[in-house]
């Protein structure tokens, strides 16, 4: 099996999360230039075995596509002609920077490094990450109890 990349695009920045090979645990890997986020995959690919790409995909409130979206379409494009073999999927990305600042905090991360948008960016992708594996188990869960009990869910 192999990981799962989250990518939280940014016209400057992307930061960047893998999961483990075992695909249980979300976690950072860098935060890249936009300008050389193909580079830096292509390199990566190299090494590790990736089966998905997920992207962010900014929503407002309302659940319609941000002005973001007008950055992200182009770059998902680029992503599935440059690995064409990788599917690429999106996951909502409302809140993560928002979370990403209050994970941070809690932690005890220094204020110094919490302003640094690149570690915001990095910690935003894994929260990406971790809730499509979460949205993953569940439908997965979901159905094979569908499956065990045909016709309880109505």
């Amino acid at each position: 099996m192999g990981r799962v990349i989250a990518i939280d695009y940014g016209q400057k920045r992307v930061g960047l999360a893998v999961t483990d090979p075992g695909r249980i645990i979300a976690g950072p890997l860098t935060t890249v230039a936009a300008r050389d986020v193909i580079p830096f995959l292509r390199r990566y690919l190299e090494t590790e075995v990736v089966d998905i790409f997920v992207v962010g995909e900014p929503r407002q409130m309302n659940n319609t596509p941000s002005e973001s979206v007008k950055f992200i379409d182009p770059f998902i494009r680029l992503l599935r002609k440059e690995f064409p073999a990788i599917p690429v999927e999106r996951a909502d990305e409302r809140f993560s920077s928002m979370i990403a600042q209050q994970t941070m905090l809690a932690s005890g991360m220094k204020k110094k490094d919490r302003r640094d948008k690149g570690t915001v960016d990095m910690v935003s992708a894994v929260i990406i990450l971790q809730s499509y594996l979460e949205m993953k188990s569940f439908e997965h869960n979901r159905a094979v109890d569908e499956n065990a009990n045909p016709g309880n869910g109505e």
